[in-house]
């Protein structure tokens, strides 16, 4: 499918301008002291919600803007710019909300949309587990029926958000005697009993948002709360939850790689070696070069992914473009990340400049919402498929018939 052009509307810049706003009034002054103390910068979250930021992924009819996933890339961008960490504090509640947004009932979203839309309530994803990372459909979380209720038991592991949320999208297994498991999304709400926030864990980066361990002991939840009102949906909700949160995780890997590019070229045009700044010598411009031409191309990628899921929403074609773009972006800020601590050399290799920070935080993104690895794999099964498109090109590659394993060990005398 030939890619669309990228249409940025008057709403989505008008967002992104206001993002940047924050972070260079809220967000990025405080950055180093809430990775420190590894607190949630409840200021930045509450002037991003009096500026209408949260509405931005919520339809309108729910108190949103309907601004769309482009319009979220742009304002994940420009916080994480300014702290990685307070980038994925705003983004996650697009990736817990997407679930009902996706595939909730009318009733649901009536009921939780418009308090996340204004910033009310926090939402969180729980989807891994202990032994269920990158496979999503091994869960070990269990809801049982019980009358008008659901009955959930278990443990998710590293819930971004957990503590600070206030909604929970928990997706576990309903039927556990059918070939697929019967894996289902279910909101519970903070303060329900038997849901409690255990571990929370001390993480190298991202350290401005809380990563835990949530614990359900026999939870108790009516079953209007199962998302999509009927079980056995969880995994396609989780999917598609995801190839529309990538995006957004994408974008916050282009603000990691603008903000630490940019604090490298101010280092470098002050940095003084041989009588000249640094930014003179043709092996940091070398590496500044490289490092501005793949943050470009990543943020090319991103906005390219984001505007696919607007134009036509779920499709094989931007569910591999969102992992296209995942997958490229955040080894880019891995890359540009690790440059930009060589450009500042042995300061940045110091806590008291913010270029280790971004390091530190870059990791990360690498890791969550799918690794790289399975990025990779996403794509290549995408391209696999779209092999049968490409038939007309059998003609102009003849292959030849091959012998088998073992004739050829014979004829070699390898075994």
């Amino acid at each position: 499918m030939p890619q669309q052009p990228i249409h940025f509307n008057e709403k989505a810049l008008e967002l992104q301008a206001l993002a940047r706003e924050i972070a260079d009034k809220h967000v990025r002054p405080a950055a180093a002291k809430h990775d420190k103390a590894q607190e949630y910068n409840f200021e930045a979250a509450r002037a991003v919600a009096d500026a209408g930021l949260f509405r931005t992924f919520i339809p309108e009819e729910y108190g949103g803007h309907g601004a769309g996933v482009l319009a979220l890339a742009l304002v994940a961008e420009e916080l994480a710019k300014a702290d990685s960490g307070f980038g994925v504090a705003f983004a996650v509640n697009a990736l817990g909300s997407f679930p009902i947004i996706l595939g909730g009932t009318e009733e649901q979203k009536k009921l939780w949309l418009p308090q996340v839309a204004s910033g009310d309530k926090f939402v969180a994803f729980c989807l891994s587990e202990k032994f269920a990372g990158s496979d999503a459909s091994g869960l070990s979380v269990r809801a049982f029926e019980d009358g008008d209720d659901y009955i959930i038991c278990g443990e998710k592991k590293w819930t971004t958000n957990g503590g600070v949320a206030d909604i929970y999208s928990v997706f576990c297994v309903t039927d556990p005697n059918s070939k697929s498991r019967r894996i289902s999304a279910i909101v519970v709400e903070k303060g329900t009993p038997g849901f409690e926030i255990k571990k929370i864990e001390d993480k190298m980066g991202i350290r401005t948002v809380p990563v835990v361990e949530t614990h359900f002991d026999h939870v108790r939840v009516p079953k209007s709360n199962l998302i999509g009102g009927r079980p056995g949906a969880g995994f396609k909700h989780a999917m598609m939850t995801l190839d529309y949160a990538r995006p957004g995780v994408a974008a916050q890997a282009v603000g990691a790689c603008q903000g630490a590019l940019d604090l490298a070229n101010v280092y470098s045009n002050r940095r003084q070696q041989f009588g000249v700044p640094i930014s003179k010598h043709q092996m940091v411009q070398q590496m500044m070069s490289n490092m501005a031409m793949k943050t470009e191309a990543a943020r090319q990628l991103v906005y390219a992914a984001a505007a696919g899921i607007d134009e036509v929403g779920p499709s094989p074609t931007n569910s591999k473009m969102a992992a296209m773009a995942k997958c490229f972006a955040t080894d880019v800020a891995m890359e540009v990340a690790t440059d930009a601590v060589q450009v500042f050399g042995g300061y940045g290799f110091m806590e008291d400049y913010p270029i280790a920070k971004f390091f530190r935080d870059a990791k990360i993104l690498q890791i969550y919402e799918g690794t790289n690895q399975v990025q990779r794999m996403v794509i290549a099964r995408h391209l696999v498929r779209e092999c049968a498109d490409l038939e007309h090109l059998s003609e102009f590659i003849p292959v030849e018939e091959q012998q088998s394993y073992y004739e050829e060990a014979e004829v070699t005398h390898e075994v």
